[in-house]
Order: structure tokens, then C-alpha cells, then sequence
């Protein structure tokens, strides 16, 4: 009896041993494990605060990029921006000079057709300011319609670059080198810009400012938030490019919507004309009131008026900005 209740006490020793000392550390319940689970975790906790430092960090600086972006693109246009845009290299006396020709060419044919000072004058202001702003406002917008028209096969090379392995300044080369003008040329503006010393941002801002196309501005935020936040240049480029092929399609299908309003719109507007043209071919004597009479070239100013003014109601009903 009492060899059985000795062998229970050493027993229950051993078991009491046992579980102090040896299984905290076999089921990590120890004193030691515990703080290094503290430890962790609170490591754990400074490098989750630390990220999402990083994070806010991250999101400030592209707020701030995209309220500098925006506000350099409200920025007042010059004439010699709008003569870049245009696709020419004209200095200020050549722009002037063109202008004076422009005048004195709608003048002197006003002044001949009218034998009138008042309407020759008239001829000289509007050719001297109105025929070139309108010749640069058509060459900007064919020039940007161009651009637009190229600029997203120029993504997609970028994008088949940098999968590659080709730094961003050579698939900027690439396309510099073998796209089409105006988007060539461009590109190739980004390289020199490069050469004389401004970075990658720098540079490709330039493009919005010579291109101001929602393309271009889009092209001008993703690589300037790439260069200074970091990320994935391949989908960034990829997520771009499927933005801008959606915004085609929009244009193409918004365009085919409103081609019966153009045809309406261009058969009201040339009506008129070609009314007045048929009605001076058989019987001239009947229209040309409108300019041997005192009211006639009166009735002839209000007409225009008015047919301007219905012509730019119509084109603002059937132009959609996408």
C-alpha cells in the first residue's frame, strides 16, 4: 500500500514537472514565446502603420500632381502657343505679316465687288482678324485629330516595349522615329527635351501643352505619376490605351448618330445660297434689289445675322464633346 501510494506521488511529480517546464515550450505557451508574439505583433503593427504612411504618402503626392496638372492646363493659351499648336514655327512678325496680307487681300476684293469704302474697311478688319484666327482654330483641330488618330497604336508599342524589356526613353525613340506627323514629331520632342537636360515628366508634359487633347493629358499623368509614385508602367499603359480605343468608339458611334442632323443642319443652312442663286439666274432683275436698293444691303445684314445665328444654334445641338 505504501509502494502504491509512492508511485502515485512520484507520478503525479512527474506529470506536475512536466507540465510546468516542459509542455509551455512544446505548445509555445511559455513565457519566452509569448514575448516574442508580442514582439511581432507589435512589429507587425509599426510596419502596417508604416504602410499605410507610405500609402497616404502615395495618394497625397498624385492629388497633388493631378491639382498641378490641372491647374497648368487652365492656364490662359498665348498667340505663340496657338501658332505651336497649329503645327508652324512662325515668328510674331511672320503671324502679322500674314495677318496684313490677309487684310488687305478681303479688302480690296470687298472694295471692288462693293465699290464701297465703309465695306472695304469692314473687308480689311475682318481679313486682317478674323481669317487668321480662323486658319490657325482649323489647323489646330487637324492637327489634334491627327494626333488622336495615331496616338493609340503609339500606346500600345509602349506597352509591347516595356513587357519586353525595353526602357521607356527607347520605345519613346521607336515611335519617334517610324510614327506618322504630327505624333512622330512629338515624340521625338521628348527625346530632345531629354538631351537638353529636363526629365521624363518634364518633357512628356510639353506634349499636353503643344497637344492639348484629352489623349495627351491622359499620356502626361500616368508616366508623371509613374516616375514619381512608382507602380506598374505596363498596366498603367494598358488601362490607358483601352480608355482611349472606348473613347473612339464613342466619337464613331456619336458621329454616326448625328449624321442625319448634319445632313439636316447643312441642307437647311444651304438653302438660302442656293435659292437666291437660282432665283438670280432666272430673274435677275428681281433679286438685285437687294444690293442697287438703299434697304436691300440692310435686309442682306440682318439675313446673315440671322442665318449665323441659327447655323451655330444647330451646330451646337449636333456637336458632342466625348
Amino acid at each position: 500500500m505504501k509502494m502504491l501510494m509512492a508511485l502515485l506521488l512520484a507520478a503525479a511529480s512527474l506529470g506536475g514537472i512536466f507540465f510546468a517546464f516542459v509542455y509551455p515550450k512544446l505548445s509555445g505557451a511559455a513565457p519566452e514565446g509569448r514575448l516574442q508574439k508580442m514582439a511581432k505583433g507589435a512589429a507587425g503593427a509599426r510596419e502596417d502603420a508604416k504602410a499605410g504612411e507610405r500609402d497616404s504618402a502615395r495618394r497625397k503626392q498624385i492629388s497633388e500632381n493631378l491639382k498641378g496638372m490641372e491647374t497648368g492646363a487652365k492656364k490662359k493659351v498665348t498667340l505663340e502657343a496657338r501658332i505651336t499648336q497649329a503645327g508652324h514655327e512662325w515668328s510674331m512678325s511672320q503671324y502679322f505679316m500674314f495677318s496684313a496680307v490677309c487684310g488687305l487681300a478681303v479688302g480690296l476684293l470687298l472694295l471692288f465687288m462693293s465699290h464701297s469704302p465703309l465695306v472695304g474697311g469692314m473687308g480689311l478688319v475682318i481679313g486682317g482678324l478674323g481669317v487668321p484666327n480662323w486658319y490657325l482654330n482649323y489647323m489646330k483641330k487637324k492637327r489634334l485629330a491627327q494626333f488622336a488618330e495615331a496616338f493609340p497604336a503609339a500606346i500600345d508599342v509602349i506597352i509591347r516595349g516595356v513587357k519586353a524589356g525595353l526602357p521607356l526613353s527607347e520605345c519613346i525613340k521607336i515611335i519617334g522615329n517610324e510614327a506618322p506627323e504630327p505624333l512622330g514629331g512629338e515624340f521625338r520632342g521628348i527625346i530632345e527635351a531629354q538631351q537638353m537636360g529636363l526629365t521624363l515628366g518634364e518633357a512628356v508634359q510639353r506634349i499636353a501643352d503643344r497637344v492639348p487633347t484629352a489623349e495627351s493629358n491622359f499620356f502626361s499623368i500616368v508616366i508623371n505619376i509613374q516616375q514619381k509614385a512608382g507602380g506598374n508602367l505596363s498596366e498603367a499603359l494598358s488601362n490607358l490605351s483601352r480608355v482611349l480605343r472606348d473613347r473612339k468608339k464613342m466619337k464613331m458611334k456619336i458621329k454616326a448618330m448625328a449624321t442625319e442632323a448634319t445632313a439636316s443642319a447643312s441642307i437647311i443652312g444651304s438653302l438660302p445660297f442656293v435659292v437666291a442663286t437660282l432665283v438670280y439666274v432666272t430673274s435677275p432683275s428681281y433679286i438685285s434689289l437687294l444690293w442697287t436698293s438703299d434697304t436691300g444691303p440692310i435686309v442682306l445684314l440682318g439675313c446673315g445675322v440671322w442665318m449665323g445665328i441659327g447655323i451655330t444654334v444647330m451646330r451646337k445641338m449636333i456637336n458632342f464633346d466625348v
